[in-house]
């Protein structure tokens, strides 16, 4: 089976975001605005490091030799996905995030420490989560907006984070849409909201804004974006099925969370569409879902298909991109990075 490697990329530590500060002119005299900088400020620390990396390489590949230039925007993509993150756990309902508390969590911990009522504290702990979003958000812009690049770089940088921005907000509205379960999820369905939620942003962004920013020619930089959302939606095509089969051991994540939450992934779709959905449909969504009765559904989406399905279109998203790749002429530092993030077996099959 086509797999990714769970396993943290090694040597990407990312270090603390400078660009992320209240900015001039801004008092901060009030206590639960500085709590919410700070809130705000601990959701961009931790990751892989993934997108700067991406970016930094893609740029030096490229040609690009100015380090500070290089460095502010990878600390704005990294906003970016911070603030994605924050606002994706309110829109989740999640207080929790590696671990600890999150923004919405921490704050509806304050509320109720400050004597607030239950709902009333979540409802403070989700305004918190939207604001400490939108923090993160104006701060990326303005690190994109003042990169030290000529004007008409710094205008593309600009285009390229507004196009990210909608084409993400439209990926995360259609996956909660999808969860409504009130329209028939197909295949397609899931596989545009991969490719809008994660892979525009998560790779097709870092890469394409590093040859941007290197002065790269537009050929290769659509060439990037695609190759991103190629290998982007492999990527989460995978995550999806670590969520169900994966070991937790391994990755750190539960393989019941997705059933119980009727997660509909292309995994999901498939299945609906095969003799097993009956004995799978009970199971899914059901928030008691118990070990036993998971391991049941494994199964059944192991003999209709399924699971061998979705790992064929990883197999060919990554096929496809390396073709690309290869066939745009694309630098083989940036081939190296995206193989960084896959197993070595994967790309000598395609």
């Amino acid at each position: 089976m086509t797999t990714l490697a769970g396993a943290p990329v090694t040597g990407l530590e990312p270090g603390p975001l400078e660009t992320f500060r209240a900015g001039p002119g801004v008092l901060l005299h009030d206590d639960e605005a500085r709590a919410l900088w700070a809130a705000a400020g601990d959701a961009t620390r931790g990751g892989r490091g993934v997108r700067p990396h991406l970016l930094r390489v893609a740029y030096a590949s490229l040609g690009g030799t100015d380090e500070t230039a290089c460095a502010q925007l990878a600390d704005a993509v990294e906003l970016l996905h911070a603030a994605f993150v924050v606002h994706d756990d309110v829109i989740d309902h999640d207080d929790v995030r590696r671990g600890r508390p999150n923004v919405s969590g921490t704050f509806t911990a304050r509320a109720v420490d400050a004597g607030a009522s239950g709902s009333a504290a979540r409802g403070y702990g989700r305004a918190a989560g939207i604001l400490a979003g939108d923090l993160a958000l104006v701060a990326a812009t303005r690190s994109f907006a003042t990169v030290p690049a000529r004007p008409e770089v710094v205008a593309d940088l600009l285009a390229l984070l507004d196009r990210t921005v909608a084409l993400s907000a439209a990926g995360e509205l259609h996956d909660v849409r999808l969860a409504l379960q009130v329209d028939e999820p197909r295949v397609a369905d899931t596989l545009a909201v991969a490719e809008l939620k994660t892979a525009v942003y998560s790779f097709s962004l870092p890469l394409s804004a590093g040859a941007i920013l290197a002065g790269a020619t537009t050929a290769t930089v659509a060439a990037l974006d695609r190759v991103g959302r190629l290998v982007g939606t492999a990527f989460q095509l995978h995550d999806d099925l670590l969520g169900v089969f994966g070991d937790e051991a391994r990755t750190g994540k539960s393989a019941l969370s997705d059933l119980r939450e009727g997660k509909v992934t292309a995994l999901v779709a498939h299945a609906r569409t095969t003799p097993a959905w009956p004995q799978v449909a009970p199971a899914f969504g059901d928030p008691a879902l118990t070990p036993r009765r998971a391991r049941e559904v494994r199964e059944h989406l192991e003999r209709c298909g399924s699971r061998a399905f979705v790992a064929d279109l990883v197999g060919e998203h990554l096929t496809a991109a390396q073709s690309l790749a290869r066939d745009a002429g694309l630098p083989e530092a940036v081939l190296r990075s995206l193989r960084t993030l896959v197993d070595d077996d994967v790309w000598s099959a395609g």
